[in-house]
């Protein structure tokens, strides 16, 4: 490990909202009171150990921003344990401990204190801002509107490769490259695709937003829509996406064929509290997006038609409440005539992890700092359910399936080395499967009778689980590349085949035969991670994430 990765660990905690103070509280654990010479001195310590993740001035880059306005659910003294000790199932590392003497005492205590104090820095990103960093590198009406090589359009694959900060475009029949291009540095949140599966959009922790032409193989429009991005989502016909962001706390929602600013929405609850917005999505069936609101208990469904999200909702019908349910959007759209209005679920805790159940009526989160997830029924906006969830599951991995005549949904978790099966129709946990450690990424294909997870934290790393999904038990351990840590697979169109990331400088893209489990291909890559098939996405195949 080294230096640079300082910080890392404490943004995961914040990420995951594993703390709940107020920064009231967190400003006040400790007085600021620095010399000019302390203040130097501890800027020149950031910049050695921590900037090249978290960005200049502290706005965040690979790694989000650490500022007051970032740190209000995490305590100072928190920070300032997490430096000294590192942090389990993260790369944090610990810097001053039993065993490692890395920095100081008093040089941890600067740094704690120095990422709490207000950056002199700019926090605004106006539409203005978003305007004027606009770039065209092709004109779209000049381009051709077929594709210019031969492949199967609906059986491509983005892999995004880390370790230099670009993408591979793959033929995932011949597993050969049709491109490989630049990115911005440190995409976060996963590629989308438009629904012909012509456009790829891609989100970059520090805000930029670009347009990549399958057809054409190039980087037509960019934008910067924000200061610190956590992902973005396309509309079902394709001409919105929404930006959801950390710095400023809002949504930007851009025209997706010249990514113009058509709205920016605060992140503001109905009491007025400013929150971070920690995902955003796509529901198809709803023709909405759904916004996660990491700092307060409120979801945001936010309905994209033209005409202002009324018109899409006649002809809902869910037996009885079908009159409760349209009386409950009149009041909620009180603003029906405005484009993109908010309707606003309260929650009993924070949500900081979603996942939806295939139709889209019931939303399944979790609070970092809960043992208990949360079931939301979207239409009622009532909590329906309540599951117990012990660690840190990642719902927004997990995946669906038919077992035993009934859907289920499994999780892997992030702290516990176990992947949680979940009963669909009553809420239970059916049952924890036992992993050699805690997870990050479960994949499946509906014509595959295997489901895969790897091993993503800890000394095992260097593995990956295949469950069979009629008898939720583990059948084969693989190890593709022993020592270097394996994870996130992604099917191709038929199911037929797996490919699998192994994550180093010196990394590999390998492809399974789905059914043998034997390896078919192997392809260096620099640091490979997600992959993401065109047909399996826009398609919104159950095996894989949206």
């Amino acid at each position: 490990m080294t230096k640079n990765l300082l910080l890392l660990s404490l943004s995961v905690a914040i990420l995951c909202g594993s703390f709940t103070a107020n920064i009231a509280n967190a400003a006040t654990t400790t007085k600021i009171a620095m010399s000019a010479t302390e203040k130097a001195a501890t800027k020149k310590l950031y910049q050695d150990n921590c900037q090249s993740c978290h960005g200049v001035d502290r706005l965040g880059a690979m790694g989000p921003a650490l500022l007051p306005e970032n740190l209000a659910r995490f305590r100072k003294n928190k920070a300032i344990e997490v430096i000294n000790n590192g942090r389990a199932a993260t790369q944090m590392p610990a810097f001053n401990n039993a065993s490692t003497k890395t920095l100081s005492k008093a040089e941890i205590a600067s740094l704690a204190d120095y990422i709490y104090t207000p950056s002199k820095a700019s926090l605004s990103w106006t539409v203005a801002d978003i305007n004027a960093s606009k770039v065209q590198h092709f004109d779209q009406s000049k381009l051709p509107n077929e594709a210019q090589f031969d492949a199967d359009l609906m059986n491509l694959f983005i892999v995004v490769e880390l370790g230099d900060h670009s993408a591979t475009l793959l033929n995932g029949d011949t597993f050969e490259p049709l491109d490989r291009f630049k990115t911005r540095f440190a995409l976060h949140g996963g590629p989308k695709y438009s629904p012909d599966g012509r456009f790829v959009f891609f989100a970059s922790r520090d805000g930029w937003i670009s347009k990549y032409d399958i057809y054409n193989r190039k980087t037509v429009n960019e934008v910067r829509a924000a200061i610190n991005t956590r992902n973005i989502a396309i509309s079902n016909d394709g001409n919105y996406l929404i930006v959801g962001n950390y710095l400023p706390n809002n949504v930007v929602i851009l025209n997706t064929t010249d990514l113009s600013p058509l709205k920016v929405i605060d992140a503001i609850d109905s009491d007025g509290n400013s929150s971070r917005v920690s995902a955003v999505y796509n529901a198809p069936p709803r023709f909405s997006f759904i916004v996660a609101l990491k700092d307060v208990k409120e979801v945001w469904e936010i309905p994209y038609s033209d005409e202002g999200g009324v018109e899409v909702y006649k002809g809902w019908a869910h037996d009885y409440r079908v009159e409760a349910k349209a009386e409950g959007w009149k009041a909620d759209l009180s603003k029906k005539n405005e484009q993109f209005p908010i309707r606003r679920i309260k929650t009993d805790d924070y949500l900081n992890d979603f996942f939806f159940d295939p139709d889209y009526i019931n939303l399944i989160g979790t609070a970092r700092n809960s043992h208990n997830g949360q079931v939301i029924n979207l239409d009622t906006k009532k909590k329906v359910a309540s599951i117990g969830l012990t660690g840190m599951p990642h719902l927004g991995s997990g995946i669906t399936w038919n077992y035993q005549g009934k859907e289920v949904f499994a999780s892997p978790n992030i702290k516990e080395g176990k992947i949680t099966v979940i009963d669909m129709e009553n809420w239970n946990v059916i049952k924890e499967i036992k992993t050699e450690g805690p997870g990050f990424f479960m994949r499946s294909h509906s014509k595959s009778r295997y489901a895969w997870t790897d091993v993503f934290f800890g000394p095992n790393n260097d593995k990956v689980h295949v469950i069979d999904k009629s008898t939720l038990e583990i059948v084969k351990t693989l190890s593709p590349s022993p020592g270097k840590n394996a994870a996130h697979v992604e099917f191709t169109k038929d199911g037929k085949f797996v490919l699998l990331s192994v994550w180093d400088m010196d990394g590999e893209l390998i492809v399974y035969d789905a059914e043998t489990l034997e390896i078919v291909k192997r392809m260096p890559m620099k640091k490979p991670s997600g992959k993401y098939n065109v047909f399996n996405k826009i398609s919104y195949e159950k095996g894989t994430s949206h």
